[in-house]
Order: C-alpha cells, then structure tokens, then sequence
C-alpha cells in the first residue's frame, strides 16, 4: 500500500479512495489499482483503473469481460461502472501483495518451493481458462495477487487493452517486456501459447528478481520447465498442464488454485498481508469535497 498523491482521484463512484495498491515508481503496473470504501463505511473494495494513457475503451471491454468469467484462479471482477472516459471495476477487499510487493517483503527472491506452489497454481488456472478458449492476455508480475490461500491472477487482457491486434507492443505503458512473447512484441495474435511464455517469465522473476535472468540463474529444478515456456517457437512451448505436471508431479487437478487451505508462503510475505489488513482496517475515511 502507498498513500495517495495530489493526482489521483478522492473518489471513484459511490467508493471514497485511501491507498494505492501498487508504488507509483512502478512502470510495468498495466492499471492503476486503487483500496477504496463506501461512503458509509460498509465496503472495502479493490478499484481498478486504466492508465492514463491507454485506450479507455479497449480497457473497459476487458473488464467487462473479465466480469463474465467464473473461472478459478482469476480475480473477480464484482462490478463495472463509470463513464466512456472514465471506467473502472471493483472488486470485493482481501489482503493481497502483487508478486513485486512480495519479493520486496522477502528481501529476494522467493524460496524454490514457494516458485513452485505458485507457478503449479498458475498453471492450473491458466489450464482451465484455455479449454475454455479463454486467453489471459495479462500474466506479468504485477498482475499476480498473493492471497493467504494462493495467487490470483488479475489485469485480465491487458496486452489486448495495451494496442489492437496488429500493432507493435513493445515498449508501451504498463507492459512488462519481459513477459511480452516475441510474437506479440510484432503485433501478432494473441494466443494460448503466449500466456505460457508469460508463465515462464514471472516464475523467472519470482525465482530470480527478474523476468529474463540467464538460465544459469534459476534453481536447477526449475530450469527446464522455466526455459521450455520460454521458447521463442510458439509451437516449442508447453500447455499449461504440462508445466503443471512439471512443477507439481502428481498433484490432482483442481488442487493447486487459490482455495481453503493457506498457502505455503513465506513469514515475511504473511507477515506483509497482515499488517495490510490491519492498515486497511484503521484507515479512515478521507473529507471528500
């Protein structure tokens, strides 16, 4: 969490704002993400925005969208709303770090173990989302939302949001380049198997600190799996059920997601998601003029 600067909005709808989610130093964020309440006091909601310059439009169809889906391991999005300029979603409050937050909380990178608990739990929805002919289009650390029970997966369609089909998309705002699968940097469709290449990417950042580290750098158990999903070759990259079976040899399906039983997370990041909670609970409404 990070307080508000001069230029964000007090309000959004009915929710008055109180904290950022995400450091405005970060540049890969692909929305603005904001903690807000109900005037009276009796919701907590998760508020997203779209950068100021992207494609309101564009942005506000993906949310939409991203309304409609029940698929596990995605973030729900409860509601829409705002204007043609001015869109936003929300979503019901519950303490989460975006990955970057979580490596900051650890002082590193994540233990192997946990890479591997959270890569088997992304895989897993990404599986379930592409039987359903369901591409993310917006894996990337920052989209990846540690909750106490598991990863949530957020920014649904942002490299959709980012350019229309066609258009180069590298080097735009929010887009994290390293999760960028070289046939969408040229403009090229977007499809199953560059949800994969960002699947490799952010276990590399999870595991390492960044999205494109030398192969030397990954723990040993997880090089292959990191480099397969990496592959410049669409064609070359796993299904996301492989890498399942990679990371977690054995797991039952529908085992690996966000659910009931805590997630094997380290202190440090649990520590973090309660002193959220706690800051959240005191906040205090702001005087909204």
């Amino acid at each position: 969490m990070e307080g508000l600067r001069q230029d964000d909005p007090p309000r959004i709808g009915e929710f008055v704002t109180l904290a950022r989610l995400d450091p405005a130093a970060r540049q890969d964020v692909p929305e603005r993400r904001y903690l807000a309440r109900s005037a009276d006091g009796a919701r907590t909601v998760l508020i997203g925005l779209p950068l100021p310059d992207a494609d309101p439009g564009r942005w506000a169809a993906e949310a939409q969208w991203a309304g409609k889906l029940a698929q596990p391991g995605l973030w729900p999005v409860a509601r829409t709303g705002g204007s043609a300029a001015f869109p936003w979603y929300a979503s019901p409050y519950r303490p989460v770090l975006p990955l970057p937050e979580a490596l900051d909380a650890c002082g590193g990178p994540l233990p192997e173990e946990a890479v591997r608990s959270l890569g088997a739990a992304l895989a897993e929805t990404l599986a379930s989302a592409h039987v359903l002919g369901v591409v993310h289009g917006g894996l990337s650390p920052a989209s990846v939302l540690l909750t106490a029970y598991g990863p949530l997966l957020s920014c649904f369609g942002a490299v959709r949001a980012a350019a229309p089909e066609g258009a180069p998309r590298a080097g735009l705002p929010g887009i994290d380049a390293g999760t960028l699968a070289p046939e969408l940097a040229a403009g090229g469709p977007l499809q199953a198997p560059a949800d994969v290449y960002a699947l490799g990417a952010v276990l590399a950042y999870a595991a390492t600190g960044h999205t494109v580290p030398e192969r030397a750098e990954l723990p040993a158990g997880l090089r292959a799996p990191v480099t397969a999903c990496l592959s410049r070759d669409p064609a070359a990259r796993p299904g996301p059920a492989q890498v399942l079976a990679q990371l977690a040899p054995g797991a039952a399906w529908g085992t690996q997601g966000a659910g009931a039983e805590p997630a094997p997370l380290p202190g440090r990041v649990v520590a973090a998601l309660s002193l959220q909670a706690a800051a959240v609970l005191a906040a205090e409404l702001p005087e909204v003029r």
